[in-house]
């Protein structure tokens, strides 16, 4: 029959299978099988299964040891298309999307439900309101459609072809798990907190610099409660408008050295102390659920146990098993070198075509030799930092590379002015006025405006500036994964990690050689079929090493 299955899981372990053609519409007769599992192993020339969600269906072949080379997501393609036809936040399950497509009442999406450590669960629950397979091959039809009426069809069906294997990699991901030794983890713990009090008070360490904290101010003080501090600080005649570490860094006071540690500490004791290590550390591996698209800009995020937010003095506790390795790779100056495809500016791409460090090349041609005024410039034009000195290397970035900066001067006044931004593969920002837009697009939190607070127009140009290199960046990291998973698959080594520009794989010692290959190989790739055949080059700084901390 066809080499594309469409696949509808039904009560039980049962599945209905429908044969699909090129054209997306049924190429013979639907097939009931008694077990989904049995039925996909069933059917190795499939080249491709359409299903509603991977994480809905895929965790079950995961779980009985079976893997599939490509799927697409309707519910993840769902969201893509409505982004670029404006209308990104609109309910994306297949319900409303069939719903959408014939006239109804759209039925809004499920609430997310509440993280559970170690589950292998699905990214809404409870379920969406059940659609037929009929009902199911329409939405895919007309999302062939919607691809083609797009503004560039080949890239959004290479985005909508990444995302879907950037599910497939995130449940591989939570399956396996990152391998995590709770022994050393209570080991730091006990290190840096000291003894846990019975009743589950605060830790000996932290007990003792809330101390140091009220004799610093000479009176009791939470250094826990914000508006605490601020009115002890307040009353020893210093304003202070928060407890961010950049402002209190600020303060001559005796407090602040403790209370800053205290801080560091209790982020620790609260996200990643005890408890956590119970509830997300099981059998040596933590299983976060990642969520590829995450973020308007496609970043992924983590739904549960703070994946992303690991402190850097706890990546010790993360510890590969006998006779293997962790090959840690991180992407040298990933956004900048985008900036270059992007805009295709000669002097850029012919600074990005070489591994070297890219803010020095750029220093040397427009900075006179300072690499720090050079990487401020270059950052500052991403994140628009416009003012200040940020203006004067600006000014010089500008002159030397002209087509770069207009590129992101253009993203700027088109969110200025209210229009749409796209990546350049098709993933497109939130509309204008959208709440919480710059914390959608993963904006570090120095550089978040507020679009929907007063800086107005100004502010949503920054968000649009930095979601056209930010976004491109995380399409092309999907094509990275997807190229790199296949690598793999002949090996016994597992991607265990990704966030933003790093991925981490997990391999024996004698395949470290070949997975340090794949990465750069993958990497290649990805570049050729995000962008073409252009000079620009994106290196990786690789590390073999047996604990995620040796890496950096």
């Amino acid at each position: 029959m066809g080499t594309r299955w469409a696949v509808f899981p039904t009560e039980g372990t049962g599945a209905d299978l429908v044969p699909l053609g090129d054209d997306a519409l049924p190429a013979g007769p639907s097939v009931r099988e008694p077990d989904l599992v049995a039925a996909v192993a069933a059917r190795p020339e499939a080249t491709r299964w359409v299903w509603r969600s991977t994480p809905a269906v895929y965790p079950r072949l995961l779980a009985a040891g079976l893997r599939v080379d490509r799927a697409y997501d309707i519910e993840a393609a769902e969201a893509l298309l409505l982004g670029h036809e404006g209308r990104l936040g609109a309910p994306r399950s297949a319900a409303a999307a069939w719903a959408r497509l014939h006239g109804l009442p759209v039925p809004p999406d499920p609430p997310t439900r509440a993280a559970e450590p170690g589950a292998q669960s699905s990214l809404f629950d409870p379920a969406p309101p059940p659609v037929q397979p009929e009902a199911l091959l329409d939405v895919y039809a007309e999302q062939q459609r919607r691809h083609g009426a797009t503004a560039a069809p080949g890239r959004m069906r290479l985005l909508t072809a990444a995302e879907s294997a950037g599910m497939l990699i995130a449940a591989e991901m939570q399956a396996h798990g990152l391998p995590w030794s709770a022994r050393v983890h209570r080991e730091l713990l006990a290190e840096l907190l000291g003894e846990r009090y019975a009743g589950g008070g605060e830790p000996r360490r932290l007990a003792e610099l809330a101390e140091e904290v009220s004799a610093a101010f000479g009176r009791r003080v939470r250094p826990d409660l914000p508006a605490d501090v601020v009115r002890a600080f307040a009353g020893a005649g210093i304003r202070v408008r928060s407890t961010r570490r950049w402002e209190l860094e600020s303060v001559a006071h005796p407090a602040v050295a403790p209370l800053l540690e205290y801080k560091r500490l209790y982020r620790i004791w609260v996200a990643h102390g005890w408890s956590w290590l119970q509830d997300w550390v099981r059998e040596g591996r933590f299983r976060p659920e990642f969520l590829p698209g995450g973020t308007a800009s496609g970043r992924w995020v983590t739904h549960g146990g703070g994946a992303l937010q690991i402190p850097r003095v706890l990546r010790r506790a993360v510890v590969a098993g006998p006779g293997r390795r962790l090959v840690v790779a991180d992407a040298d100056q990933l956004e900048p070198r985008v900036l270059a495809a992007l805009s295709r500016d000669p002097g850029l791409m012919e600074v990005a075509a070489r591994p070297e460090d890219l803010y020095q090349a750029v220093s040397e041609r427009a900075f006179a030799g300072d690499r720090e005024q050079a990487k401020l410039a270059v950052l500052g034009a991403i994140y628009g930092q416009t003012s200040g000195d940020g203006l004067k290397h600006l000014a010089a970035l500008r002159r030397r590379f002209p087509q770069a900066v207009a590129y992101v001067d253009e993203a700027a006044r088109a969110g200025e002015e209210g229009r749409l931004v796209r990546t350049w593969l098709g993933r497109t920002c939130p509309p204008s006025g959208t709440p919480g837009e710059a914390e959608e697009a993963g904006l570090p939190q120095e550089e978040e405006p507020s679009p929907a607070g007063g800086s107005g127009a100004r502010a949503r140009g920054r968000f649009t500036r930095n979601f056209v290199v930010q976004g491109s960046a995380a399409d092309w990291a999907l094509l990275l994964l997807a190229a790199l998973r296949r690598r793999c698959a002949p090996l016994a080594a597992e991607l265990v990690f990704f966030q933003h520009d790093e991925v981490i794989v997990e391999c024996p010692t004698e395949e470290v050689p070949a997975v340090t290959a794949a990465i750069h190989e993958a990497a290649a790739e990805a570049t050729g079929l995000v962008f073409g055949p252009i000079p620009v080059r994106f290196p990786f700084t690789v590390a073999a090493v047996e604990c995620y901390a040796d890496a950096k």
